[in-house]
């Protein structure tokens, strides 16, 4: 788990400096990429998955598992649920549940309660919202 909890603050035009484009819709504007395009989806590797914003600590490759629905999915967050927020979001004429990074309130994506596992939990994510460090690094 990330030891650097302390919030993320800054502007949106500090984060626009910081992301590319692409990101700052996901990340800050609560976009969505297209399913099967993002760059993480078929990522098979040992290692931990962070904010693209600020590094905070999020997914586990562990948790990680094909849901076919395009985007990269996740039965669990690291931690004690404490790295991500839980909102209601009531946009496109639907109410689901939208995760934010809990440092620094980016996009994440959304979660559902149709996953395979015992926790029944599907975290759909971006891959833009996504860095990954491998194991080694």
């Amino acid at each position: 788990m990330d030891s650097n909890n302390d919030k993320v603050v800054k502007t949106e035009v500090e984060w626009k400096n910081q992301l590319t484009k692409d990101q700052f819709y996901v990340l800050r504007e609560k976009g969505t990429e297209r399913p099967f395009t993002g760059h993480l989806l078929h990522n098979k590797d040992k290692g931990i998955y962070t904010c693209a914003a600020c590094g905070n600590e999020l997914f586990s490759d562990s948790q990680k598992f094909d849901s076919h629905c395009g985007w990269p999915s996740f039965d669990n967050e690291i931690g004690e649920g404490s790295q991500i927020i839980k909102q209601k979001d009531s946009t496109h004429g639907m109410v689901r549940t939208e995760i934010v990074c809990a440092r620094c309130g980016s996009h994440l994506g959304h979660l559902f309660d149709d996953g395979p596992s015992d926790s029944g939990l599907r975290y759909c994510v971006n891959s833009l919202s996504l860095d990954f460090k491998k194991e080694d690094q």
